[in-house]
């Protein structure tokens, strides 16, 4: 691969680490090699600084496509209107927003966790009363 094998809009998702996870890698390992590459970089880098930005920079930057952590709860509920809940699938799945899959899965470790700590609650309940109830 060369610097030519990115386009700009690559390269301005790489830096606003956008891309996904293994195009991130590939193109880190064509930047530490081809000096054009970081050329490029570095003239987007320099633009921004200048404070020259483009309205899809804007939108990516204050995540405006991004559901609300709020809105990945309700989907996680499933108390979502079908409309909802499939852009939130779309944006996960298609889109492949790290972001929102970060929340996501933070999310899900927390539905996990409250899970284990009530059947562990419900165990200790049942274990202080068992002497206690009658038959």
């Amino acid at each position: 691969m060369t610097a030519h094998t990115f386009s700009d809009a690559d390269l301005e998702s790489y830096l606003d680490e956008a891309l996904p996870a293994e195009v991130m890698a590939r193109l880190e390992t064509v930047a530490r090699s081809d000096a054009t590459l970081r050329a490029r970089l570095a003239a987007i880098n320099a633009r921004r600084d200048a404070g020259s930005h483009t309205l899809g920079e804007i939108w990516r930057y204050h995540r405006l496509s991004c559901p609300t952590r709020a809105e990945l709860g309700s989907s996680l509920l499933g108390v979502l209107t079908p409309d909802a809940d499939e852009y939130i699938k779309f944006h996960l799945q298609v889109v492949g927003c790290r972001y929102c899959q970060a929340n996501w899965n933070d999310l899900l470790n927390q539905q996990a966790e409250a899970a284990e700590a009530k059947a562990s609650r419900r165990r200790k309940y049942f274990q202080s009363s068992a002497g206690y109830l009658k038959k």
